[in-house]
């Protein structure tokens, strides 16, 4: 098959994406199969690029370009393309299919001492695999990682292909990401902990990495994106000896508050328990204006709602109705 073959959604209609799995335009595959060499090379001309789109809709044939001019020590070069890729890759809640090809050479490029904007290469590489909750902090979906349902991209292709791709290329590379979790910018820490959650195969030696992290840090923001990304880890694997784990880091007053309420969240996604009465009142009492506006640091809070962790709280504590949030619209409107 060429680089110009594209899917034919009458073919798909008849008989299902199922039609093009395992091929040349199932991006899965082609992530998997990518040569190390190709990647640690940084041989981007080697990569189908202009098979796959982007988030717009258009071929990816400029993305080769753009990750070559990421890779400048000039921020007016690196800067710029930073910005053209995080448009063109995921925007709007809609992740091209062109981008989990990205994903090896944007951990690379995280990975080099010399590179700028370290943490917002990390957190696009990570945003390409992740679906968007746009409003629902719930129980069941505040620590989901993968879509449920088929949901196709601008071009028609299902994103479900491509964010899959995205969180095994992000496993197949774990190990250049685990070092950020040392790294002197807390901000690059935070990135690596929401990128590292969202790795498939990440329940043995990544949760351990995690673990040792969270005995040792010092940042608040980073000691609850340990922690959260250890239950999400935890959610996708069934692992309820998190959810023993984090109920006794939310029922210890000893505990720094950001830790307790991050616990709590974890317990309430681990479990299908009805709530405690003492977890409510342990999370009114830590609820200051400041921790709220503290978690608006923390990227799960983030990635579910921009009002924050008081409406998270509402939806799993009070089953309020998640809101649906309009990208074009501060205020959003009730789920259907």
């Amino acid at each position: 098959m060429s680089d110009e073959l594209v899917f034919d959604h009458e073919q798909v209609r008849l008989h299902g994406f199922e039609l093009y799995e395992g091929t040349v335009l199932d991006v899965r595959a082609v992530v998997a199969g990518m040569p190390q060499d190709v990647k640690d090379g940084f041989r981007v001309d080697e990569v189908p690029f202009s098979r796959f789109r982007h988030a717009h809709g258009g071929r990816g044939d400029d993305v080769p370009e753009l990750l070559t001019r990421l890779r400048s020590t000039n921020t007016d070069v690196s800067g710029p393309a930073l910005g053209t890729l995080w448009d063109s890759l995921v925007h709007q809640g809609t992740v091209g299919s062109v981008a989990p090809l990205t994903v090896p050479f944007l951990l690379r490029v995280a990975a080099d001492p010399a590179a700028h904007h370290r943490a917002s290469t990390i957190r696009l590489a990570n945003a390409v695999a992740r679906q968007q909750h746009w409003g629902f902090g719930t129980r069941d979906t505040f620590l989901q990682v993968a879509t449920q349902g088929w949901s196709c991209d601008c071009s028609g292709y299902p994103m479900n292909w491509s964010i899959d791709a995205s969180r095994h290329a992000i496993t197949a590379d774990a190990d250049l990401i685990l070092p950020h979790l040392n790294n002197p910018d807390p901000d690059v820490r935070t990135s690596a902990c929401y990128a590292l959650a969202t790795a498939p195969g990440g329940a043995g030696h990544v949760t351990g990495a995690l673990r040792a992290q969270l005995a040792t840090e010092q940042d608040p923001t980073v000691r609850a994106s340990l922690l959260l990304a250890i239950a999400e880890l935890a959610v996708e694997n069934a692992d309820l000896h998190v959810a023993t784990w984090a109920r006794a880091l939310w029922s210890e007053p000893a505990q720094p508050a950001e830790v307790r309420v991050s616990a709590a969240l974890a317990w309430l996604c681990l479990v299908d328990d009805p709530v405690p009465d003492e977890l409510r009142m342990t999370v009114e009492a830590l609820l200051t204006d400041d921790l709220v506006d503290f978690f608006d640091g923390v990227p799960w809070i983030a990635h579910v709602d921009e009002k924050g962790l008081v409406r998270t709280l509402d939806q799993m504590l009070n089953d309020a109705k998640p809101g649906v949030i309009d990208p074009w619209d501060e205020e959003p409107w009730p789920a259907a």
